[in-house]
């Protein structure tokens, strides 16, 4: 009975362990396959959370990178833009209000006139601060080159010589005047550009009106003759001859560098239409040494440094600047020299590197055997021509000779100017690369030409002024003013 009891228990027993089993065996079968999926849903889910954290890391490291580059960009044109600015600090020397200042880029300078009560600067480019614009004495179209300068003339076109005329600091408004109304019927202002250099701002300032009347008595001359149909007195060396500015050819000319550019094409203003010839002229600019040579190169060298070498330290500026722009130049003293004809013809069919120099025999026992025996001739140095290329290198040479005979005087006894040009010249090592043409050539003085004709300018082309300056003066004027036209023109005749 106990077994009968304990039978039913047994297979209850039984029939729970086969469900249990088969639960089990259910769970053994699908438990892996949950495994799997869980494991595969966790592995996606990595893997999409890797990819998404990689890209997000590479578009924060690309954003980085960008924002890096474009900082560096900016930084780099902040510099430069304000590495082109220098302030200009008035000093106690200056006698003016205006004042002028540049800067060396690349070799070269970049200068703006400045005023003595504030600063004012000048970039590379052709830009103009708000406050210069605003003022009315002072307009873009009156700077001769780049900020620099003073156009007194713009001329009709753009000429291939260039006239550099140097102006120191005793020259009075009389000899200035002479100088410029004698240029004028030389001729050499149809063919080439002048340029004045002088030696202050103050005498910039004071002599701006001397020049803007003679170049409109010019003008004035040129239409008077024009109106009565005259080809002008042949009478002396100093009549004018108008026919000289007028030439024939096409209308379309180049573009003088001088002055404000034109928008568009460049016509010449002076043209009538239907007229065979047109009227040709060069333009005049003037530049003051504080402008081409801010720094007064020479200043470490010397106590004071004359006008006459001080120009020297102006002329790479200057003739760097416009190298690409004329073929042949001339430096001229003011002073001492004047021109009755168009020297330039000498030296126009000559190579850019010649350089045609004035010479005389030196006498002089001054200098000691060493330089006597390298130098045999006194260079003229108020009057020197040749290729744009040879002008220049004779510059470069010349400053570089003057540095180098100060640094040997010691500042203790006075160097001169034509001493170290012919000492220069002297020495063919130095000047290997520039063809130097040696002349004999004498320059008269202009009271020898009084009573001469008009047919004897071309003989002599330069003339120097000689010692009784103001009575020459006079008497040059007397004899310009003998024509009736030219006397109704100029106001002094």
């Amino acid at each position: 009975m106990g077994f009968a009891a304990a039978k039913p228990n047994t297979h209850t027993i039984s029939s729970n362990g086969n469900k249990e089993n088969r639960g089990m065996g259910l769970l053994l079968v699908f438990f892996p396959e949950d495994q799997n999926k869980i494991s595969n849903s966790i592995d996606n889910t990595t893997s999409r959370f890797i990819r998404r954290t990689s890209s997000s890391l590479l578009f924060t490291k690309a954003q980085s990178t960008i924002s890096i580059c474009a900082l560096l960009v900016f930084f780099t044109l902040l510099l430069f833009t304000l590495s082109t600015f220098e302030p200009t600090i008035p000093t106690p020397t200056t006698t003016t209000s205006t004042i002028k200042n540049s800067r060396r880029f690349l070799s070269q300078k970049t200068q703006l006139s400045s005023s003595s009560s504030s600063y004012r600067f000048f970039p590379m480019w052709d830009y103009q601060p708000p406050h210069v614009k605003k003022k009315s004495n002072v307009s873009s179209s009156s700077f001769a080159l780049q900020g620099m300068g003073m156009l007194y003339r713009r001329g009709t076109k753009a000429m291939n010589d260039l006239v550099v005329s140097h102006v120191v600091e005793d020259v009075s408004e009389e000899e200035l005047r002479l100088f410029l109304r004698v240029l004028h019927r030389s001729g050499v202002t149809s063919k080439a550009d002048i340029v004045f250099i002088f030696g202050s701002s103050l005498l910039s300032s004071r002599f701006s009106f001397v020049i803007q009347e003679e170049n409109e008595s010019f003008l004035k001359l040129i239409q008077h003759y024009k109106e009565i149909d005259s080809k002008g007195s042949r009478g002396s060396v100093f009549s004018f001859d108008p026919t000289q500015f007028w030439k024939s050819g096409k209308k379309g000319v180049g573009e003088p560098i001088w002055g404000k550019k034109s928008r568009g094409n460049y016509s010449n203003s002076t043209e009538a239409e239907g007229e065979p010839t047109r009227l040709t002229y060069g333009s005049v600019v003037g530049f003051d040494v504080s402008e081409l040579d801010p720094e007064n190169s020479l200043a470490g060298f010397l106590d004071h440094v004359p006008m006459s070498l001080r120009r020297w330290a102006c002329y790479p500026m200057l003739l760097g600047r416009v190298r690409r722009n004329f073929k042949h130049m001339m430096l001229l003293d003011v002073k001492n020299l004047m021109l009755l004809s168009d020297p330039l013809g000498r030296v126009r069919n000559r190579s850019p590197e010649s350089v045609y120099l004035l010479t005389k025999e030196n006498s002089s026992s001054k200098h000691n055997k060493r330089n006597s025996e390298k130098t045999h001739c006194q260079v003229n140095s108020a009057i020197l021509m040749g290729g744009a290329r040879g002008i220049r290198r004779l510059a470069n040479a010349m400053l570089t000779e003057i540095v180098r005979a100060t640094m040997q005087h010691k500042k203790k006894n006075p160097i001169s100017e034509p001493g170290i040009l012919s000492q220069l010249v002297g020495n063919g090592y130095i000047l290997k690369n520039v063809h130097l043409i040696t002349s004999t050539e004498s320059i008269q003085e202009a009271s020898s030409l009084m009573g001469l004709s008009s047919n004897s300018a071309a003989d002599y082309s330069v003339i120097q002024r000689g010692n009784s300056n103001r009575d020459l003066n006079s008497i040059m004027m007397k004899l310009i003013c003998l024509s009736e036209v030219e006397s109704s023109v100029y106001r002094d005749c």
